[in-house]
């Protein structure tokens, strides 16, 4: 019993001291430093975290749930903002054409772009890198093959893509399930468009790793190719990844709000910052501006931050601005 209980008190020690190295190393890089000298980038950092909290808790942070019919007024709808004259302290953003907190809405409705943002990028990155390395690896009729389906892909706007596939599946699906599989569609349309520019990023970075010192010695000691590409090459090209995978789910979000504003997003059960303004847009001009403005504003906002902090992270990560 105490030789186990030694064995396991050193390898919890093993796990701190690893974490601790981890950590030094990392506010020890010319990364952290980067980001402690970039006031734009602490900023938009901070503005992205702050808003990815407030979606995740959403249901605690917002004044009430606006999809719960018993917590919904019809008396209290179009209300104002707080700072216009007929604004209600209850409503800090006022309320929509059925009663909702307009602020409530925005934050459930980031959880929902949120969501197929990431999910997207990583779908995207899932299919994109794999495919890189392989092209970039082994070259010859592979590569061949990977880039000119690339290729054909890029002549066609990824906003296209995703209408394309979202036709085929309400084709496809039956209409009891639209609702259902909407949000799956959705990240499938807008991730199966994004994977180009990982593979073909991926695929370079691969080519030239792939020449180095240290992936012959490898061939050499007889390591296969699979662990080669895993191990060696897969961790040395994933700076340039990081950079694109930020700024891909910023347009991952622009791209979920435009489909959903046309009408071919997530439905109004469960809707994003793209839907809330599609709602909001037919009041636009009855002057209930602040139904769409508002929505329109935290997309805005969201975008802005994340682009913000992907721009920083290409700067920290090329070795020519160091």
């Amino acid at each position: 019993m105490n030789s186990k209980s030694n064995q396991t008190y050193e390898v919890a020690a093993k796990e701190r001291t690893g974490l601790a190295d981890v950590l030094r190393r990392f506010f020890d890089s010319d990364l952290w430093f980067s980001f402690r000298h970039s006031p734009v980038a602490i900023i938009s950092m901070a503005v992205s975290i702050l808003i990815v909290f407030s979606a995740i808790f959403a249901h605690w942070i917002a004044p009430t749930n606006p999809f719960d019919l018993a917590q919904i007024d019809l008396l209290d709808s179009e209300i104002p903002p707080v700072w216009l004259p007929d604004g209600d302290s209850r409503f800090l953003l006022g309320t929509d054409d059925q009663g909702r907190d307009i602020f409530s809405t925005i934050l459930y409705g980031s959880r929902v772009s949120l969501l197929v943002g990431f999910a997207s990028v990583v779908f995207a990155m899932a299919i994109g890198i794999p495919l890189g390395l392989i092209s970039g690896y082994y070259g010859g009729y592979v590569d061949a093959v990977i880039m000119r389906i690339a290729d054909v892909q890029l002549s066609f706007p990824a906003i296209l893509i995703a209408f394309l596939i979202d036709g085929v599946a309400r084709g496809v699906l039956p209409r009891a399930v639209h609702d259902e599989m909407a949000l799956y569609v959705l990240v499938f349309a807008i991730g199966i468009s994004g994977w180009v520019q990982y593979a073909r990023t991926v695929r370079g970075s691969t080519m030239v790793e792939k020449n180095k010192e240290y992936v012959q010695a490898a061939r050499v000691i007889g390591i296969r190719r699979g662990t080669i590409l895993v191990r060696h090459i897969l961790p040395n090209v994933l700076g340039p990844v990081l950079v694109i995978a930020t700024i891909h789910l910023a347009l991952a979000i622009i791209t979920e709000a435009t489909l959903s504003f046309l009408g071919v997003g997530v439905p109004v059960t469960s809707p994003s910052l793209g839907t809330l303004i599609r709602v909001g847009y037919d009041f636009l001009f009855s002057g209930v501006w602040w139904i769409t403005i508002m929505p329109g504003v935290a997309l805005i906002i969201l975008v802005l931050a994340i682009n913000m902090v992907g721009d920083w992270l290409r700067d920290a990560l090329n070795p020519k601005l160091r």
